[in-house]
């Protein structure tokens, strides 16, 4: 099963996250590329991030966030 572009900028966005405090927010900047622009607006229409811009993980973008992160450190480990 292909995963789509538009899934791997969100899954990108959700990498980018500090776990470590819910202080730290990120902004996507109109002149980012735009598949991040419009990921960073789909992630905020799925109730994950607080603003259209990026802002702070939701308590749902925190759990989504967390399996995200959870799942590259598992695939990129040497065994």
């Amino acid at each position: 099963m292909p995963i789509q572009q538009a899934l791997i900028d969100e899954i990108e966005l959700l990498l980018r996250y500090n776990l470590d405090t819910t202080q730290e927010g990120i902004k996507v900047h109109h002149t980012a590329r735009d598949g991040l622009v419009s990921a960073i607006s789909r992630l905020h229409e799925k109730g994950l991030v607080t603003d259209e811009d990026g802002g702070y993980l939701t308590d749902l973008g925190h759990e989504a966030a967390e399996h995200t992160q959870a799942a590259l450190r598992i695939l990129t480990s040497k065994t």
